[in-house]
């Protein structure tokens, strides 16, 4: 007698997928997205850029290398949940200390797999991402117009907030380097460049690579004022990647990123979120996409070098490169689509990238924006 599902995955259009439900028991409504990385499914699940989202894994060997505390992006998961073709599989790996599907039941997270996820990919990529909800129940006992009810009512993000939601509330110093054999993760040790990154959902890979470029790291909350940033004498200011509507967010973070602007000269540099905030606070426009960027082989070529870089992307909305103002120059794009991965002020130091220079696709391709900030503050104190 085949096995009942135990899970169920409700689109707001009433399409459904049943399978085999794994990780937490419940039910959650987010957003769904795919990603197309072959590794990394720890590190994607704590990623606060994915807030509000659950995620379909286009590759199907998932749980094959388990998880362990270091590979957390974030103190917990922030994925809403995870779609997957096959069971996850046992770890395999010297690093693993504990099954994946074990972590997810203790950080309360519900996970899915046996189903087609190349119909399900298919089907975001021609209709764009859909609102879903996701429920996981042992006796497989599904209210199927409960589910379609429950995914239609979905916000969804757009105008949504959800920086706030994922960011710090108080600041913190950070010293932690990048992972290094056999030691591991270092500490950065003695005065460095005084960076103060806000917090829009930040990447702790992120914080490590400023650690490890020179960078003593002061980390702000997603709300930080231009007077809380500039209290603290930076030599250059960070913003970081996050989740949510870049416009929402923007009511808060435009105002203080171009006080900042205006009342110094330091470098600045942006990844994700935060390039979407300073090309906002420079005055152009940001929009939805289809089905968004995400994945770690995106090629994206760099208009100034006319080097192409496989890059790390994670985001759902854009800046439009037809509004960006005068002395604002689009320095990256994805080949994919074309779309703008990239800007730089004309005449100063600021600059940001819409994918994830700390992360290693290609491997260290894009590694050399951390190091072009560091000597950009580097010739701001040499100069001064």
């Amino acid at each position: 007698m085949p096995q009942r599902p135990t899970a169920c995955l409700a689109l707001a259009d009433g399409t459904l997928f049943f399978g085999r439900g794994f990780g937490a028991t419940g039910l959650t409504t987010a957003e769904l997205c795919f990603n197309t990385a072959m590794t990394g499914y720890q590190e994607i699940m704590t990623d606060p850029s994915y807030a509000g989202q659950v995620v379909t894994f286009t590759f199907p060997h998932v749980g094959n290398v388990g998880v362990n505390p270091e590979d957390d992006e974030t103190a917990d998961p922030v994925a809403a949940g995870m779609v997957v073709k096959w069971d996850p599989t046992e770890p395999s790996n010297w690093r693993a200390t504990e099954r994946l599907t074990d972590w997810l039941v203790r950080r309360g997270r519900i996970g899915m797999g046996g189903i087609d996820t190349r119909r399900l990919t298919r089907a975001i990529r021609q209709q764009g991402a859909p609102h879903v909800a996701l429920a996981h129940d042992p006796d497989g006992n599904f209210d199927i117009e409960a589910l379609v009810k429950a995914a239609r009512a979905f916000p969804g993000l757009v105008g949504l907030d959800l920086a706030k939601d994922v960011s710090t509330r108080q600041s913190y110093r950070w010293d932690e380097m990048r992972w290094a054999w056999p030691e591991g993760y270092a500490r950065r040790e003695g005065p460095g460049h005084r960076v103060v990154a806000i917090d829009y959902g930040a990447k702790r890979n992120i914080l490590r690579c400023l650690a490890s470029t020179g960078c003593e790291v002061t980390v702000l909350p997603a709300t930080a004022t231009a007077e809380d940033v500039l209290a603290l004498n930076p030599e250059g200011l960070f913003l970081s990647n996050g989740p949510g509507d870049p416009a929402a967010t923007g009511d808060y973070a435009v105002p203080m990123i171009r006080a900042v602007l205006e009342r110094s000269d330091i470098p600045v540099f942006g990844i994700c979120l935060g390039h979407q905030m300073l090309a906002l606070a420079l005055g152009a426009r940001t929009i939805k996409m289809n089905h968004g960027h995400h994945g770690a082989n995106h090629p994206v070529k760099d208009l100034e070098t006319g080097k192409v870089e496989i890059t790390s992307m994670n985001h759902g909305f854009t800046v439009d490169a037809q509004t960006l103002p005068d002395g604002v120059i689009e320095t990256h794009v994805s080949l994919f689509d074309g779309s703008n991965c990239g800007i730089r002020l004309a005449d100063r130091p600021v600059f940001s990238v819409q994918y994830h220079p700390e992360a290693s696709p290609g491997p260290q391709d894009s590694y050399y924006l951390f190091e072009r900030f560091a000597a950009a503050i580097s010739a701001g104190k040499a100069a001064a």
